[in-house]
């Protein structure tokens, strides 16, 4: 099956014309970590962290030593690895291995719980898992009922009497295995990795990308945004398992020879600011949630973050006041964009000398972008229109999920991301929510974005979340909830001072019937704030 994606990516694009993209017919991308030994880079840190420092030519080896360990297990070509692995130099050891080998990586999130897990399992059929060891015992017997899994191998400590099957204990497995091994003679269009949706609007779906994804990515969006060197040092809190975090740890500083700092555990602002500190890394990446937490630090002003020269953020529109706020205590502006596990990842960027607040940014080179109303037409600037990508990291398909596939990745590789935009005539894209998140309030219609980008405004506000909810006479109302930057308020005249803010710089009909407050909004495992969760709150 993976030689028949081929036939469903163009070989030529305007994209890749656009960047002067070329790549063999014959390619593997562990290629983006193994060229940095041709070009002399050996000896220079790939890796940096609290769990220790490896070379391009170390991390090379284990990688290598992984891919024997793989083959040795019986593992056929095109063959899924189930990886369940925090940030440690294991991950992406274990992933280029695989991806040499010829095997096929799953990204998946750690916050999976058994029951969810057991899908991935399922659905992608892998024989074999590799996870820390903190993590172990989520392969229990329901995890792993009715699927394929034979061999969970355990890194970062030892196996939970608790994990269901054969363990292999990495760390006494892998000196089995010579330090070199021949790339896999894969094709630039076959099968390279997985990773999975959220779930957050039914069952999650399998993502595939292709083998010239990652070195797409990098030459469209870090080339022409981040402009990395081999000196540079990148901090993503976001996970490798988050296609952003995946780019940002992985793709983009192997393929610039530069060198990743990892951070694993939860990211907490005092282990984040602690890691600037001792390790002093150059680009940081973030999202909006995070910034916010880090900004509002107590330990934030005696931090040196003198050693980073950008920050970025992505995933959820940036407001004014955590801008303002991450400008206020590092001196630098934040440069939002916006992409998709779909695109693998940024496809809309400001620029470091081209950026306006509010705004997901400019078309990143490389990518195609249209704006069409729902009946398919192109609509024009300051128009209103959905959001349509094309670019040659683009995935070719669900996995096993023909009707998904066919209702986002539509003809001639496009994809129809669901996202509201208005570009202005200076080519900025500003994101006004989904194309079915408007409601209906007294008559008139209501994107929850609006009032959520408006209450975010007030200085007293820490962050928020508006959605829709049904009240009991079946009416649709709006519904805020909010963190306060003060937890000592008084319910009642706090809602009302933020139900008048609303009334005051929106139409009056606008404003958030309920407000609920909380100490804090739960997150997903990417960061963002867990809106499936809020709607229980």
């Amino acid at each position: 099956m993976t030689r028949d994606i081929a036939d469903q990516v163009p070989s030529d694009s305007p994209g890749a014309r656009e960047i002067g993209f070329a790549i063999p017919q014959t390619y593997n991308a562990s290629r983006v970590l193994f060229d940095n030994l041709a070009r002399g880079r050996g000896d220079r840190p790939a890796l940096i962290g609290p769990l220790g420092t490896r070379s391009y030519a170390e991390l090379c080896t284990e990688a290598c030593r992984w891919g024997h360990g793989f083959i040795s297990l019986g593992l056929q070509r095109g063959d899924r690895v189930l990886m369940f692995l925090d940030d440690t130099p294991a991950y992406p050891a274990a992933f280029f291995g695989a991806v040499r080998a010829g095997f096929v990586p799953l990204l998946i999130n750690t916050l999976t719980p058994p029951d969810l897990l057991q899908f991935y399992l399922a659905d992608s059929g892998a024989a074999v898992a590799v996870t820390d060891a903190e993590f172990c015992s989520r392969f229990d017997a329901q995890a792993c009922k009715e699927t394929a899994l034979r061999t969970l191998i355990v890194v970062n400590g030892a196996a939970s009497d608790h994990a269901a099957g054969r363990t292999i204990v990495a760390e006494s497995w892998l000196p089995a295995f010579p330090g070199e091994l021949a790339e896999a003679d894969t094709g630039r269009n076959e099968m390279a990795f997985w990773m999975y949706s959220s779930g957050s609007t039914g069952r999650p779906k399998g993502i595939v990308h292709l083998q010239h994804d990652m070195a797409y990515s990098e030459a469209a969006f870090a080339r022409n945004v981040l402009k990395l060197a081999p000196d540079d040092i990148c901090f993503s809190v976001p996970k490798i398992f988050f296609a952003y975090g995946f780019g940002n740890s992985i793709t983009f500083p192997f393929a610039a020879g530069a060198t990743t700092l990892l951070l694993p555990g939860q990211p907490k602002p005092a282990s984040i600011f602690a890691a600037i500190e001792r390790f002093r890394p150059s680009v940081f990446f973030g999202l909006p949630t995070l910034y916010t937490s880090l900004t509002k630090a107590g330990d934030a002003a005696a931090t040196d973050f003198s050693s980073l020269r950008m920050a970025l953020s992505a995933a959820e529109v940036l407001s004014a006041e955590v801008f303002n706020g991450w400008k206020a205590l590092t001196g630098l502006e934040i440069v939002e964009g916006l992409g998709s596990t779909e695109v693998l990842h940024i496809y809309l960027s400001n620029r470091s000398e081209q950026k306006k607040l509010g705004a997901a940014g400019l078309r990143v080179p490389g990518y195609e972008i249209e704006l069409k109303d729902k009946d398919g037409r192109h609509v024009g600037d300051d128009e209103e229109g959905i959001l349509w990508v094309r670019g040659d990291s683009n995935t070719p398909l669900y996995w096993n999920r023909p009707d998904k596939s066919a209702e986002t990745i539509r003809e001639g590789g496009w994809i129809y991301t669901g996202d509201r935009f208005v570009r202005d005539a200076d080519g900025f894209h500003f994101f006004r929510g989904r194309a079915d998140d408007l409601i209906k309030i007294s008559g008139q219609w209501v994107y929850p974005l609006e009032v959520e980008l408006c209450l975010a405004e007030h200085p007293a506000v820490r962050e928020c979340a508006v959605f829709a909810a049904e009240l009991p006479d079946r009416r649709m109302a709006l519904k805020a909830v909010v963190v306060m930057n003060d937890p000592a308020l008084d319910a009642d005249a706090t809602t009302k001072l933020l139900q008048d803010f609303v009334k005051a710089k929106l139409l009056p009909y606008k404003y958030p019937r309920e407000v609920r407050f909380l100490d804090e909004l739960p997150k997903t495992g990417t960061g963002k704030i867990d809106r499936q969760a809020l709607l229980k709150v």
